[in-house]
């Protein structure tokens, strides 16, 4: 009997990335949420079909929403459904999670920000960072660093 492969968290499960996140803001807590699709929806996330680089995300009256995010309908989907691959949907958290999030954004002047999309147990969950915004010269600051960290690494694969 062979045993079962375990999946990574989400590794070799992950729909799409936002790369552009971690060099535009700094990303202080993650959270995890699902989101209410249909059924077109969920074929295009199987092949890939997602972009979250300018999506971001809204609490209004006490739900969270995802807005930007495309999600481009396959040709072979439904042909009696009309498509609107940008429509804003609704993300499912906890009602504690959302009180949480809720202080921290309309307070203290955080920002939600999808950082990737992946499958769970065979469901499309929403990797979420509460995040500030990054200055010019915080990105600098980073830029400078990673290159120290490569070049350093780079020495003391040599020696």
């Amino acid at each position: 009997m062979a045993a079962k492969k375990k999946k990574s968290t989400h590794g070799e499960s992950t729909i799409a990335v936002n790369r552009q996140a971690t060099h535009e803001y700094f990303i202080e807590e993650r959270y995890e949420a699902g989101l209410v699709l249909q059924g077109w929806e969920v074929k295009s996330l199987r092949a890939g079909k997602l972009q979250l680089k300018e999506s971001y995300v809204i609490i209004k009256n006490g739900e969270a929403w995802l807005l930007g995010s495309n999600i481009s309908a396959l040709l072979s989907a439904s042909t009696h459904v009309i498509a609107n691959t940008t429509r804003t949907r609704k993300l499912l958290m906890h009602k504690h999670e959302l009180h949480k999030l809720i202080g921290l954004v309309e307070r203290k002047g955080y920002t939600l920000i999808p950082l990737a999309m992946y499958w769970n147990k065979g469901r499309a969950k929403l990797e979420i960072g509460l995040a500030k915004g990054k200055q010019l010269h915080d990105k600098r600051a980073t830029e400078k660093d990673r290159d120290w960290q490569r070049e350093k690494a780079r020495v003391m694969k040599e020696h």
